[in-house]
């Protein structure tokens, strides 16, 4: 059973074909948090918005909310101040805000839902009261080809600070599904619509399997009435008060793995076997504590050629843990050269032997390898992520040659482990661990002994394309 089956069992199930809608709120419902909220955020820290924007955009979202104000008053009121600004401007805005605030908040569940219709071959869309400059990035992320949304009047590229009516909002979605249906020939009876708030209760009794998401206290009650499924999803957004406290257990497990690793080492006389003891206690000890269900696949190629160097997709601050916990002793790994000065994991990391690598200086990058390849020649094996940095979205990055000439330099074997899910329990920027299942695909080893410079970047293109086909094939992360 994948992660996310029970939760997908209702799409996959049902029909297939391109017949079939399914119709996805954008704030709540696809991400924990607002898009307003993380596009006013990075228009103020561009400069572009006074305190007496702010203030007038508070009056009029306060007048909306007492129902002093209709929505399509709201939005002109709050987006006037963009009247004469480019609309590239937004445009870009909004992929930034995305980038910074909602990229990692995009719920875990949400994507699974969104790739099973997609599986299906169902007609997938955005349907939002937001503008196409905050819903744009999800959509493209996602891969949602349909997007609805409130249009801001723009002529000649220039917004004029008024809204395109009717807007996308309360009967004005269901009106915007209804066209859709009618370009599509979509069944509505046999179709979905996602959302968190009653405001949409038009669209939720358009469709045939309203499915509300996170929902208001209001909506809940109506759902309860009318006997539609919730589903309410915690892995993004406020965490919990036990997802407080489990995090909190992983760092103080770490106090007494030392302890535990140095008395085997004292014992032994073998710094090694402190290591050893220490990472791999920790990880077991951290990673129950946390709540994450680890399933390896292919455990077995983790012991079949070491030294090697392993190397991994980044996605997650959380790895280290992980990787603790599956490889068990005998290997160092790089980390970037901040950490040399991070007060818990410095110490430890440079007695580990671990190699600190200037990003900002590839010279000095590439001199500081010389103790990682002479500890491979050792025996002792590598952890490597050749992204060189976590990435905020399930989407593997470009792979940088470091780790496959260290492994072409020692003569040892390149072992890749391809991570799922991480970004459940902790996304990038994120400091709380939330509990999640955990999957990690390990590959045979592959061998460099025939490698060279001429060939070196097909090989790695061809690993990295068995990473982006793994992660397809579980929907990325789905």
């Amino acid at each position: 059973m994948t992660l996310y089956e029970p939760l997908t069992e209702e799409i996959r199930s049902g029909p297939r074909g391109p017949h079939v809608g399914a119709f996805f709120d954008l704030d709540q419902t696809l991400f924990a948090g607002f898009s307003a909220t993380a596009f006013t955020r990075d228009q103020l820290a561009a400069g572009r918005l006074s305190p007496k924007d702010l203030l007038d955009s508070a009056r009029a979202t306060l007048s909306f909310t007492l129902g002093h104000m209709g929505f399509s008053s709201f939005v002109t009121a709050t987006s006037a101040v963009y009247r004469g600004m480019k609309e590239s401007v937004l445009e870009e805005a909004g992929r930034r805000a995305f980038d910074k605030y909602l990229a990692t908040e995009i719920y875990p569940e949400s994507r699974a839902l969104v790739k099973a219709h997609q599986d299906m071959g169902h007609t997938v869309a955005i349907i939002t009261s937001a503008t196409r400059y905050q819903a744009d990035p999800v959509a493209e992320e996602l891969g949602i080809e349909h997007l609805l949304y409130t249009r801001l009047e723009v002529e000649n590229g220039i917004l004029t600070g008024h809204v395109v009516r009717p807007t996308c909002y309360g009967e004005g979605k269901a009106e915007a599904a209804r066209s859709l249906t009618a370009k599509n020939d979509l069944d509505l009876e046999q179709s979905y619509f996602y959302s968190d708030s009653h405001e949409d209760l038009p669209l939720f009794e358009l469709v045939g399997k309203p499915r509300p998401l996170n929902p208001s206290r209001r909506l809940a009650q109506i759902a309860k009435e009318r006997q539609w499924p919730v589903r309410r999803f915690t892995s993004r957004g406020t965490p919990t008060l036990g997802d407080i406290l489990r995090t909190g257990l992983i760092y103080g497990a770490l106090a007494p793995s030392v302890g535990v690793g140095a008395a085997v080492g004292l014992l032994n006389l073998s710094k090694r076997e402190a290591f050893n003891v220490m990472g791999s206690v920790w990880g077991d000890i951290a990673s129950s504590a946390a709540g994450i269900d680890l399933r390896v696949e292919g455990e077995q190629h983790l012991w079949e050629q070491r030294p090697a160097v392993f190397i991994f997709n980044h996605q997650s601050g959380l790895e280290m843990v992980l990787l603790l916990k599956m490889l068990r002793r005998d290997f160092t790994g790089i980390a970037k050269e901040e950490l040399r000065h991070n007060p818990i994991f410095g110490p430890l990391f440079r007695a580990a032997g671990v190699v600190f690598v200037d990003r900002s200086n590839t010279a000095k990058a590439i001199q500081a390898l010389g103790p990682a390849v002479e500890a491979l020649k050792r025996g002792r094996s590598l952890v490597i992520a050749p992204e060189g940095t976590r990435s905020k979205t399930p989407t593997v990055g470009p792979f940088k040659k470091g780790a496959f000439h260290l492994a072409m330099q020692a003569g040892v074997p390149i072992v890749p482990i391809v991570f799922r899910n991480v970004l459940d329990a902790l996304p990038k920027g994120a400091a709380i661990v939330r509990p999640a299942m955990v999957e990690a695909v390990v590959l045979p080893p592959v061998s460099t002994s025939s490698w060279n410079l001429e060939t070196l970047d097909d090989h790695i293109g061809r690993i990295r394309g068995r990473y982006v086909e793994i992660l397809e094939q579980s929907g990325a992360s789905a």
